[in-house]
């Protein structure tokens, strides 16, 4: 087996705000529904790091600042391995997994790419979120950071395993290797409240290359 990251060794892993300091605009359609009122600002994780450059745990076409603790991996997969469906999840394929259990919490952020597509950012995420599990109530948004065009989706998503519903996060970005999703992923609805500021420093902090 070459899926060498949690995911890989459980195989019913989970299913995975406003965004302090940068414009937005809602959006709807595609069978989204548009959020009636925004949601309190979540303040971003203080910064411990930085993932995406040479050496820092997964080289990405992207890089963003890591809350303390949390430790990146890359996702090594073969694909004739007969887990490498765990590591894709509708258009794209897992590249680098940061773990948020040395920050005493349980979970996730997960770099998704979607290599040589010429699909834009939103149809990415779009195809992403649908390929979750029984995904539903899903908004977009589109915001800019730093000059940078992001778009980001929030919905909910069922839980067979643990039998209820859980809220999803994840942004997606445009890169010159294809568009790149980075999604919140956590045990339950606490668990990835507490994460919630830890995905908004890496939500703000994102650029190309």
């Amino acid at each position: 087996m070459t899926l060498r990251t949690v995911r890989g060794l459980v195989p019913v892993l989970l299913a995975a705000a406003a965004l302090t300091g940068c414009s937005s605009e809602p959006e709807s359609g595609d069978g989204a529904k548009a959020g009636k009122s925004a949601a309190p600002a979540v303040k971003a994780a203080a910064k411990g790091g930085t993932v995406g450059g040479a050496g820092s745990g997964c080289e990405l076409p992207v890089t963003f600042d890591l809350a303390k603790d949390w430790k990146p991996k890359a996702v090594e997969i073969d694909p004739d391995s007969e887990f490498a469906e765990l590591a894709k999840q509708g258009p794209v394929t897992m590249a680098c997994e940061i773990d948020a259990k040395p920050a005493g919490q349980i979970g996730f952020l997960r770099v998704w790419q979607a290599k040589g597509s010429d699909a834009s950012a939103r149809e990415v995420l779009k195809g992403y979120v649908e390929a979750d599990k029984q995904p539903s109530k899903i908004t977009y948004k589109q915001v800019t950071v730093g000059g940078l065009s992001v778009t980001e989706a929030s919905f909910t998503s069922y839980s067979e395993l643990f039998e209820e519903n859980s809220p999803g996060h994840a942004f997606a970005v445009a890169t010159p290797k294809g568009p790149v999703v980075i999604g919140l992923n956590g045990m339950d609805p606490t668990e990835i409240a507490d994460m919630l500021p830890a995905y908004e420093l890496a939500k703000k902090s994102v650029r190309v290359g």
